[in-house]
């Protein structure tokens, strides 16, 4: 996932410039005697202005913020009343030098109030959104402001390249905020992104908040059969550490929780299903009811249908119909798909005399029971093979080396913000330096679920600025002394965020704003699925899959078990997928002024609509914390996933065609694709790199879900 996306939303969205030094004096001459010991007013003397995590304080933000917004004030100025006639270099190119303080202390916040959130943390963000969003609208709002960008865009023929594309953008960004509305509907637009700044980063928190709260806590250890010692020692380390007695379960930010694959105890299991499925209703029930209905207000002040049609209109999708045109053909081809593992899963527990109807609790215990009969596969016989480090440097860097020619090198004396925190330098072929990479591999209370990827400092030719990017990963941390076994999924998820980070470390654009990840968000997740195919190419998994205590190579027969069922169970995982999809899409498809009383009616009833209510197959995520949807920038945005996997199956198949992991394959990636950002229109990037449009059936060929 690419977090700025998510978590940056409210800021991102105006702050105008990259995150270097060269386009704004922040000598101490500009700086007030309070702000002179501030890190986040000066930029970073580090390496490629990598963060002074070391240095940061708590204290240090609110002040960084208010002066770094005092500052962009200044200099937008000084571009409103610029006495001569409006052009690219003293408009455009001016908004995007701007904000370079603002800028960083933002990057900074946003990244480490996801990483290492706490109640301190939290005040800050509740405190500054309004601030931020008073100042976002202060900018897109600015009639004068607007007009010398008009003026701009109107002469932009006599523009090329990047300038055009960034004019444009800039134009249609302005618009959508409401540039063109009366005063009166642009107060009501300033009403309404003041009440979704507070409602979204609510709504994040309490997700947050029910990391803490919403756990399971196992005083019997009988109730933990099916775990392995070190896993059982780790739920009581947990515990401890929370002040609690017992064996503590604390879910990840999906309905459907690893564990469960493992527990032998049904009750149990059932007990930590329904804690997942229920998480933060009661707070975010009602939040999320409100944000739809904001939502499609201001949307319908924008002059659009819905939201859902505000959200996608500047997508390569354009329009809803376009999104579930897409999904309702994928719908019965992967309900039926879980149908038949359903049948399968059946027959499983009718062997051992189980007589209760598969419920969303038994799904994956007794699925992980098929998949041993089918392939004769264990996850206890995988894990010993799959050794954190070794997957880290012998299969994601062995793989970037095989297909860039890259280089990956421990960077140890650069601060991180936590000690488990690894950082690195990339280089080139030729060993120039790229750029800056962190790594955060461990789950730990006050980081956000899931996996992601950001940028700390944004890759510019404009600026000189390298990029500065980060992956987080929610692996869960072994007891003292014990090696990190990872799961394959784990294995793939690491694949997949590196996906997203040569994304920005390879962006070679001029502009910030159209540089690295910073692209359409049904084209982001493209670069990100493509890379996790690496994961299981013959050549990589075989150099990285060796038994962490004897270093002996995976055995050719286990090994030919993995990738034989490396699509065992997609008919559940895309029905999942899919479910989701169809619910962010619909609450974002609803008019404004439509009532809607109850959210657990609305996900039955919209789910039935598109013929994928499946009671053994929840959605992936449930309202209540769908992050992507209520608290982020993915709002009728989460079919991404599948528009750009459309594109990584097809982009791997075609590589696959062409040479598969090579030099050659990998600097035409990284020329058509990754090298990119946003700077052309990313359809024809596709086409550069492919020679045509992409083609589904390699999609359902990926997923398996055709014979």
């Amino acid at each position: 996932m690419r977090k700025n996306l998510i978590t940056l939303t409210i800021t991102m969205a105006f702050v105008l410039g990259g995150c270097s030094s060269s386009s704004n004096d922040m000598s101490t001459a500009k700086v007030g005697m309070s702000n002179s010991s501030n890190v986040l007013l000066y930029p970073s003397p580090l390496q490629d202005h990598a963060p002074q995590f070391d240095k940061i304080k708590s204290t240090d933000y609110l002040p960084a913020f208010r002066e770094g917004i005092r500052r962009h004030d200044e200099e937008l100025a000084s571009i409103i009343n610029n006495p001569s006639a409006a052009d690219f270099e003293n408009t455009i190119s001016a908004m995007e030098s701007s904000g370079a303080a603002l800028n960083h202390v933002s990057r900074v916040f946003f990244a480490l109030s996801s990483l290492m959130s706490n109640d301190e943390m939290q005040k800050i963000q509740q405190t500054i959104t309004p601030e931020l969003t008073n100042h976002g609208d202060n900018i897109y709002l600015n009639q004068k402001l607007f007009a010398r960008v008009e003026a701009v865009y109107q002469h932009r023929s006599a523009l090329k390249g990047e300038q055009k594309r960034l004019t444009e953008i800039y134009y249609n960004n302005f618009l959508r905020a409401g540039a063109k509305l009366s005063a009166a509907e642009q107060a009501k637009i300033r009403s309404i992104n003041a009440s979704l700044a507070k409602d979204t980063a609510e709504f994040s928190n309490n997700i947050l908040e029910s990391f803490k709260s919403d756990v399971v806590l196992v005083q019997d250890k009988s109730k933990l059969d099916g775990l392995s010692a070190d896993e059982i020692s780790s739920l009581a380390a947990a515990a401890k550490s929370a002040g609690k007695t017992g064996y503590m379960i604390t879910l990840v930010n999906t309905t459907r929780q690893p564990i469960l694959a493992q527990l032998t105890n049904r009750d149990l299991r059932q007990q930590i299903w329904q804690a997942s499925s229920t998480r933060a209703m009661s707070n975010n029930g009602p939040l999320a009811l409100k944000i739809a209905r904001l939502r499609a207000e201001k949307a319908a002040l924008l002059g659009y249908s819905s939201w859902a049609a505000y959200a996608v209109a500047d997508q390569m999708a354009k329009t809803p119909s376009a999104v579930f045109d897409i999904l309702d053909a994928l719908v019965p081809k992967a309900v039926a798909k879980a149908d038949s593992e359903a049948q399968d899963i059946q027959a499983e527990m009718a062997k051992e005399g189980v007589s209760f109807e598969l419920q969303p609790w038994d799904w994956a215990f007794y699925a992980e029971k098929v998949r041993k009969e089918k392939y004769n596969l264990d996850e206890s016989q995988i894990k010993p093979y799959f050794e954190f480090n070794r997957v880290l440097k012998d299969g994601l860097f062995y793989a970037m080396n095989k297909l860039y020619g890259i280089e990956v090198k421990p960077r140890p004396d650069l601060p991180v913000w936590n000690d488990d925190v690894l950082a690195f330098e990339v280089f080139n072929k030729d060993s120039s330096s790229v750029g800056i990479f962190y790594l955060d591999p461990y789950a730990r209370p006050g980081k956000s679920g899931g996996a992601w990827m950001d940028e700390l400092v944004t890759q510019s030719g404009l600026m000189g600025n390298k990029p500065v990017v980060y992956n987080a990963l929610n692996i869960p941390k072994p007891s003292a002394g014990n090696p990190t076994l990872m799961t394959f999924d784990e294995v793939s998820t690491m694949f997949h965020e590196f996906g997203h980070a040569v994304h920005g470390l390879f962006s070679q654009v001029k502009y910030p704003s159209i540089a690295g990840t910073a692209t359409a968000r049904d084209f982001v997740e493209f670069p990100s699925q493509f890379n996790e195919d690496w994961d299981i190419n013959p050549e990589v998994i075989s150099h990285y899959a060796k038994h962490y205590q004897t270093g002996k190579p995976i055995p050719a027969s286990l090994l030919d078990k993995i990738l034989k069922s490396h699509k065992f169970n997609q008919g559940h995982d895309t029905t999942e997928y899919l479910a989701a999809a169809i619910l962010d899409m619909e609450w974002h498809s609803v008019p404004a002024n439509t009532q809607i009383s109850n959210v657990e009616e609305f996900e039955h009833k919209v789910l039935a609509k598109h013929g994928i209510d499946y009671a053994a197959v929840p959605p992936r995520y449930k309202t209540s914390y769908f992050s992507h949807s209520f608290s982020g920038g993915y709002s009728a945005g989460y079919y991404a996933y599948l528009w750009t996997e459309v594109l990584a199956a097809d982009a791997f198949s075609y590589m696959n065609k062409t040479g598969g992991l090579s030099h050659d394959n990998g600097d035409k990636f990284r020329e058509a694709i990754l090298s990119k950002g946003n700077s052309q229109d990313l359809m024809q990037d596709y086409i550069n790199f492919t020679g045509g449009e992409p083609n589904i059936d390699n999609l359902l060929i990926r997923r398996g879900l055709t014979e």
